[in-house]
């Protein structure tokens, strides 16, 4: 059969506009590789410890688990964090992130062990993508009015703290991480990522509804460019601590533990 030069050229941007749908369509499409290693990345206003709730969870399940210390200095510092323990695991690693460590999911999940991305309540920007602006797409969440800085270092008052960051916790609990807030520095909120691997990885998205630290709506938008598997939880931004068999079932669920 004869094709002219219309329908030749309608042939080549029909399958070029296939190809982009099955690359930008493959967290929804591409089956979770089962695995037994899991990372865990926090955000800003926390340390490693925030993941407490969820750990024991992955562990009954069989899980390797392992929480980074993120040094909240700079993007490369955090992500080089992030790095080295993905390279001691002894196989496919699912990376999680919370909050402002989507940045680093999103950078480090290149890495070859990582096989999926999981996002909780998290920000999940494209490569070279200034997500300052993007966030100003969308309401200022109330936390942004709370953080207070010392020098080059900032922190969440306490009064945002458990009225915006944790605000479905019970005040004692909140407090005691209130106490062991981590300070960030101002130069880790410059950093751009240079790659975004939700492009070519398996994503799961958390959206926190009531979240008061990163907008619910930019949350979905996040989500649904990626092409996540989404779940939406009636929490705070710490549904980690609040709703952890929910976030710890997303996790098994892109370690293929559950369908």
């Amino acid at each position: 059969m004869t094709m002219n030069r219309r329908s030749f050229s309608a042939a080549l941007i029909a399958g070029a506009a296939a190809t982009l749908v099955s690359t930008r369509g493959m967290a929804v499409t591409q089956a979770p590789t089962k695995v037994r290693n899991v990372v865990l990345v926090h955000g800003l206003f926390a340390d490693g410890s925030s993941w407490s709730e969820v750990i024991p969870r992955l562990q009954a399940a069989g899980l390797n688990t392992t929480s980074v210390q993120n040094p909240l200095t700079t993007l490369p510092d955090a992500v080089a964090s992030a790095q080295r323990v993905l390279a001691r695991q002894d196989g496919p690693t699912v990376l999680v992130g919370h909050s402002f460590s989507g940045m680093i999911v999103t950078e480090a999940g290149v890495h070859p062990n990582v096989s999926a991305l999981v996002y909780v309540a998290a920000r999940a920007p494209d490569a070279g993508e200034d997500y300052t602006e993007l966030a100003k797409k969308f309401s200022a969440p109330p936390a942004s009015a709370g953080i207070v800085f010392d020098g080059d270092e900032g922190r969440l008052s306490e009064a945002a703290f458990l009225r915006d960051f944790a605000g479905d916790l019970p005040e004692a609990k909140a407090k005691v991480l209130y106490a062991v807030q981590e300070p960030f520095h101002k130069e880790l909120l410059t950093g751009k990522t240079t790659q975004a691997a939700w492009r070519s990885k398996p994503s799961f998205y958390a959206i926190s509804t009531e979240d008061r630290t990163i907008n619910p709506d930019l949350e979905r938008f996040m989500a649904k460019r990626m092409g996540a598997t989404t779940i939406e939880v009636k929490a705070s931004h710490l549904s980690l601590i609040s709703h952890p068999d929910e976030i710890a079932q997303l996790i098994l669920k892109a370690a293929g533990q559950v369908s």
